[in-house]
């Protein structure tokens, strides 16, 4: 059944209706897939999600991140905001897109703007990743004393405390360069576009509601995170029917960028539980429509739960995980394939190898080093069924 696009009017506390503010944003990946919506936190732009950028992009999906309003590249409208704007703009920026339904991961700030999606536009959520966060973070005197701060001393004076809360003292130790990135994101932030975040924040009303989200969602917290602790995390966890919570050790509030992979690893399993499907399209992306045709058309009662396994627990639980790259995983395929001289395999891996970006003469380097801890006979044998496949057709490429 087809639903009606949800649009959001938000107004201000006169009643009048408050317009939407074109927020600035980027669009990657392929225009057919499916649509992801990267939030960011209070004081942050679109770089904070780098990490998880291109992980989402190479598992087929359409990413769109954006700048919150006075945030990054976003038009800085007179304050104070609330929740209802920050979330109309982001419904506002769907509707620009023409996006009917897109999965939503926020962290801090983005994750609180992701549960007022939930619970006032469900109809244009699939799935959530909350992470690091609150609904509900007071006192209310904490965010006027940082207004104060700000409107004082602008965001520098603020700067050097949040990039404290945002990375663990191990982490600012050893990258400083990141550190300092971060602090310099948010002494680029408008002074008037912070603070006005900081009126949303301290004035939302989130906690209610929780029990009327049905999009499916996973909730992230760091235990270390002095902003948004894990118990914070839980009670949204607990509040929402059949929310899953996890807690990532050894980090604080912009736990995305201090574990890039392993929140990557969270966001993409929690955004493609169903692991065939998965798996099938990276198949197709490796080997090449034909050849994975070709295979499911042989199949037989005897061998099709074999394609079923290897499409779900190979490529759809090892192939799409976020830890390496594709071109990364062939080099190591063609390695392991060659030295257990599973030639039919190997020609195949080799030829994909090739549309996964890896050049002929890598190959012969890869093969080099298996006569090196496999022996000499399975590399020389290696090197003539690859010499053949690369000498055949045009490589499969997605």
């Amino acid at each position: 059944m087809s639903r009606e696009r949800v649009s959001i009017a938000t107004r201000d506390e006169r009643g009048a209706e408050r317009a939407s503010v074109d927020v600035h944003h980027e669009v990657t990946g392929p225009a057919d897939g499916p649509a992801v919506l990267l939030a960011n936190s209070l004081g942050s732009n679109i770089g904070m999600w780098d990490p998880q950028l291109a992980v989402l992009v190479e598992a087929g999906y359409r990413v769109v991140r954006y700048d919150h309003r006075g945030h990054g590249r976003s038009p800085v409208s007179p304050g104070p905001y609330t929740m209802d704007d920050l979330g109309g703009d982001a419904v506002a920026l769907l509707d620009r897109l023409g996006i009917q339904r897109a999965s939503v991961v926020g962290l801090s700030m983005g994750a609180m703007v992701a549960m007022w999606l939930g619970q006032r536009a469900p109809d244009r959520v699939e799935r959530l990743v909350l992470c690091c966060t609150s609904a509900e973070l007071g006192p209310a005197s904490m965010w006027d004393d940082r207004i104060e701060a700000v409107r004082t001393g602008g965001t520098q004076a603020v700067a050097d405390a949040v990039t404290e809360r945002w990375l663990t003292a191990q982490t600012r130790e050893r990258q400083p360069e990141l550190t300092r990135w971060l602090h310099d994101m948010v002494c680029s932030t408008p002074d008037e576009g912070y603070s006005a975040c900081c009126a949303a924040i301290r004035d939302m009303e989130l906690l209610a509601g929780l029990g009327t989200v049905t999009a499916p969602t996973l909730v992230i917290s760091g235990d270390a995170d002095p902003s948004t602790p894990p118990e914070h995390g839980s009670r949204i966890a607990e509040g929402i029917p059949g929310a899953r919570f996890e807690v990532v050790p050894d980090v604080a509030h912009l736990g995305n960028l201090e574990k890039p992979a392993r929140f990557s690893e969270l966001i993409l399993a929690h955004l493609r539980p169903d692991r065939f499907a998965a798996g099938m399209a990276v198949r197709r992306a490796t080997l090449g429509d034909g050849h994975v045709d070709r295979a499911l058309g042989a199949a037989t009662d005897f061998t099709r739960p074999f394609q079923a396994y290897i499409t779900e627990s190979v490529w759809g639980s090892v192939w799409t995980r976020p830890g390496l790259d594709r071109r990364t995983r062939s080099c190591i395929t063609i390695a392991v394939l060659a030295a257990l001289r599973a030639h039919e395999e190997l020609a195949l891996h080799v030829r994909a190898a090739i549309g996964n970006g890896v050049t002929r003469e890598e190959i012969a380097e890869i093969l080099l080093h298996v006569a090196g801890y496999a022996g000499a006979p399975a590399a020389n044998s290696a090197l003539a069924v690859a010499e053949r496949a690369l000498g055949e057709s045009a490589p499969p490429r997605p």
